[in-house]
């Protein structure tokens, strides 16, 4: 190999090496530059199937840890006996607690059972919309007198500043819909603080939905969902049915009465003297 050719493969090597360090240094820029998105899709392709057995873990795992909460409460004596020995009630108060981020012992004793429906306690209910932050603490307006007594629930909101009020409720609406006249209805006795549970239940149900959801107080279902009827029974004439014939009667021979055996003899010794 003459002095030209060797410095023309001298030059073709340097070339060469400076071409792959520019690749690999444009390769690295460009990976630096690549949105998040397509990184962390390329990163995790691989890693998809182990990623889904992950969260199926934990999932199980929070499930279990429920259940244990749920049977722990069920062996409980402190709490209502529509939720002791029963972890599936257990379970829903657990639920439920969540959803309002509130303590779960506190729901268990703010929930009733009324005719197998589940039901907030008024108080429990107010004590909510007050620890909501949304609100002032709530208020009530009250008018009239007799009859027409009525009070409203009202507040302000904090975010507007805007005071917001609910629908009145009177005593005369509780007369119209049948609430002050079942038998034992806090109407007559309590009248000015049913007022208030009222038009505080109406003031959550309309402002704060997400806090009932969607269920109601169990003064309300007191006065306004009947108790379960006894299952009719049918009602028919008495038919007293004949006695079964039988079929095989007339072919069966006469069976005669059993006669009386004849009575001994009785023989004298002194007939034969």
């Amino acid at each position: 190999m003459n002095g030209s050719d060797l410095s023309g493969f001298k030059h073709h090597r340097i070339n060469c090496n400076l071409s792959g360090a520019i690749n690999a240094k444009s390769a690295r820029t460009a990976a630096a530059h690549m949105p998040p998105e397509r990184k962390t899709h390329s990163s995790n392709q691989p890693n998809k199937p182990m990623n889904t057995e992950l969260t199926i873990t934990e999932e199980t795992a929070r499930f279990e840890l429920f259940q244990r909460e749920a049977k722990m409460l069920a062996a409980s004596t402190l709490i209502p006996k529509e939720f002791q020995s029963n972890m599936s009630n257990c379970a829903i108060a657990l639920n439920i607690a969540r959803r309002l981020k509130a303590d779960p012992f506190m729901v268990l004793q703010n929930v009733d059972i009324i005719h197998g429906r589940p039901s907030f306690r008024a108080s429990f209910l107010i004590a909510m919309v007050n620890a909501s932050g949304r609100f002032s603490p709530l208020q009530f307006r009250i008018l009239g007198e007799g009859d027409k007594r009525e009070c409203i629930a009202y507040a302000t909101d904090l975010k507007s500043g805007e005071t917001i009020e609910g629908p009145p409720v009177s005593m005369q609406m509780a007369k119209d819909e049948g609430w002050s006249t079942k038998a034992g209805s806090k109407w007559k006795t309590m009248p000015e603080l049913m007022l208030r549970y009222r038009a505080a239940a109406f003031f959550a149900r309309i402002y704060a939905p997400d806090i009932t959801l969607g269920m109601q107080t169990a003064e309300e279902l007191s006065d306004t969902v009947a108790p379960p009827s006894e299952p009719r029974r049918a009602v028919g004439r008495e038919i007293t049915a004949a006695p079964l014939a039988n079929p095989y009667e007339s072919a069966l021979p006469a069976l005669e009465e059993p006669t009386q055996p004849a009575e001994a003899e009785t023989i004298d010794p002194e007939d034969f003297n």
